[in-house]
């Protein structure tokens, strides 16, 4: 029975990693800015435009869909010098490293831990390569692969734990958990903890009550890293000395 679900788990993969050709996800800079700008440990948040990209930006209620983190310019096997590699979840192949060039083409926003000292920051990128070959959890491609039958009337409070329906399998993952964990290993917050104010709205407290809920790491998503208060979100363009009197603009 196992065999079975593998394969019908790698095709439903297959499917749900096929570009949705009505989405679009247009690059906000450059390669070569991006590549210039990262460091190693921080956090890629990709909008990707597969048909799984749509059901986590419906769930999560954001435009990121896809994380990754970049572990710095690596020798690569039959090539010479060097290329900047990020490491990520994918649906198909599971942990794996995969160059920057890979996402230059798309929306991406760079998430920056604050504070974390060079033995910690490589004790969070030595986690996740520790982890390569992982495979991505099954269970969470057939939860997902829901939303392209039908799309479930759920609650937006709940929706977040729908990413958090996997097996549970210490060698299974997801790309933002691999990566909270990652944090987590070093003990580096990424959701804070909220006081609830008694005079809010009721939308508001059910929206922060979630948030107290978010300390498993499988029930963080790309979003998170995002609205963290504690990574730093990295422009590329404005850190290259962005002065808009540059700007050429079309005349008319």
């Amino acid at each position: 029975m196992i065999p079975v679900l593998s394969g019908l788990g790698y095709r439903l993969a297959r499917f749900l990693t096929q570009p949705d050709e009505e989405q679009e996800s247009v690059a906000t800079c450059s390669r070569e800015a991006l590549e210039k700008t990262l460091q190693p440990g921080d956090v890629l948040l990709i909008e990707g435009s597969s048909r799984i990209s749509m059901a986590i930006k419906y769930i999560t209620q954001s435009t990121w869909s896809h994380a990754a983190i970049f572990i710095g310019k690596v020798e690569s096997d039959g090539d010479l010098g060097t290329k900047p590699l990020l490491i990520e979840v994918d649906v198909k192949e599971g942990v794996r490293t995969v160059p920057l060039s890979r996402y230059c083409q798309n929306h991406t926003r760079i998430c920056r831990p604050v504070g974390l000292a060079p033995q910690e920051m490589k004790q969070v990128i030595d986690f996740m390569k520790e982890r390569l070959g992982y495979k991505y959890d099954l269970k969470n491609i057939f939860d997902l692969a829901r939303y392209l039958i039908q799309t479930p009337p759920v609650p937006q409070k709940y929706r977040r734990r729908l990413l958090a329906l996997g097996s549970g399998d210490p060698t299974k993952a997801i790309c933002s958990s691999l990566i909270a964990q990652a944090f987590q290993s070093v003990k580096y917050p990424i959701l804070p903890s909220i006081d609830i104010d008694e005079s809010s709205s009721k939308a508001e407290i059910n929206s922060q009550k979630e948030i107290l809920h978010i300390r498993h790491h499988s029930l963080f998503a790309p979003r998170d890293f995002d609205v963290s208060p504690y990574f730093e979100i990295v422009k590329p363009t404005i850190q290259s000395k962005f002065d808009y009197r540059n700007l050429r603009w079309a005349n008319g």
